[in-house]
């Protein structure tokens, strides 16, 4: 494009009147876009079509600051909106930009890359088509969601993983590693013959001891987690929840949980995906900005462990902390038949 055919021509690249943008044209379009929250709404709207809450979603923002930011963007000529039922659907498409924004996007677009908060929003947006599909299934269709709200409304949110637990061995021992207060052991307790709740803090073990007062079949141990208090291969399980990110050297306490678990036992971690919160480190002591699930799953290969799997956890829509996966392995026969005892 010469010089003179970048200038010329009005917003509208048909007009009539032949006017030129003018350097308010310009500065209006820059201020819609001055918002990075903005960007990261073009950059998933680019990609799918989505209603306000599903946008809320994707960039974890209460739905009156989405609606406030869509309707800036639509005003602006940046994003089409459309009825659905009661719903508004949003969708920015490039071809029907007006020519000098549609060049401006591009600029933009090709800047946003290899951000870990982008990333977020990749997974986020990815679980959000993964929920309207599952809604498409029902009869109630996708917008509506109707049935799983209903569910929801009748029975929680949490019973249907609740009861999966069940398929646990009864007979299992299962150690809880880095217990807290014990949230996990709680959840574990009903389906087996045993849980350990280990974590180094005395205060912890004080509180999860008050909290599963009721539960007969829960022992409390104080220990560090990189050197467990417990035999080689003595329980058939061992979980640890959002604990490694606090540890300098999480290998070792995942060996640890390796080397107390029986050969064909599981080994099972749940933890932060790798993110950009810089501010974890000083707010809640983290020594690690979460994990690639891929590396995770090559560091637990690296100590022996087989049958290695890691994946993505559905995020619910109104978390607001980074994304989670869950990593597990098991110990094979002889992975510790010279470890300590």
């Amino acid at each position: 494009m010469t010089g003179s055919r970048a200038i010329k021509g009005s917003v509208r690249s048909g007009s009539a009147s032949g006017r030129s943008s003018s350097g308010a044209d310009v500065a209006g379009r820059l201020h819609v876009l001055a918002e990075p929250v903005r960007l990261r709404m073009l950059r998933v709207l680019e990609a799918e079509e989505l209603t306000v809450g599903e946008v809320a979603k994707v960039v974890q923002l209460a739905q009156s600051t989405v609606s406030r930011h869509l309707k800036a963007l639509a005003e602006g000529g940046w994003v089409a909106r459309r009825a659905s039922g009661t719903a508004s659907l949003y969708r920015l498409i490039r071809d029907d930009l007006e020519p000098e924004a549609r060049s401006l996007w591009a600029t933009v677009r090709e800047q946003m890359v290899g951000g870990l908060d982008l990333a977020e929003d990749d997974r986020r947006l990815a679980s959000v088509l993964a929920e309207r599909a599952t809604d498409s299934a029902t009869f109630f269709g996708r917008v509506a969601g109707a049935w799983d709200e209903m569910r929801n409304e009748l029975f929680g949110r949490g019973f249907t993983a609740s009861a999966l637990l069940g398929l646990l061995g009864p007979n299992w021992s299962v150690a809880d590693i880095g217990c807290g207060t014990g949230n996990a052991a709680e959840l574990l307790a009903p389906w087996v013959r045993e849980v350990v709740a280990i974590d180094r803090s005395e205060p912890m073990l004080e509180a999860a001891s008050k909290r599963l007062t009721a539960l007969d079949n829960v022992r409390f141990v104080r220990g560090d987690l990189e050197g467990l208090p417990l035999e080689t291969a003595s329980v058939d399980a061992a979980v640890c929840v959002l604990v490694l990110h606090h540890l300098a050297n999480p290998e070792i306490a995942v060996g640890e949980m390796a080397r107390i678990v029986r050969p064909g036992g599981t080994v099972l971690v749940v933890d932060m995906i790798e993110h950009g919160r810089e501010e974890y480190r000083h707010t809640m002591g983290h020594e690690h900005l979460g994990f690639r699930p891929e590396a995770f799953a090559e560091l637990m290969r690296g100590l022996g462990l087989e049958q290695v799997r890691a994946a993505t956890l559905t995020s619910a829509g109104d978390a607001k902390g980074p994304g989670l996966f869950a990593a597990s392995g098991s110990p094979p026969e002889g992975l510790w038949g010279r470890g300590k005892n």
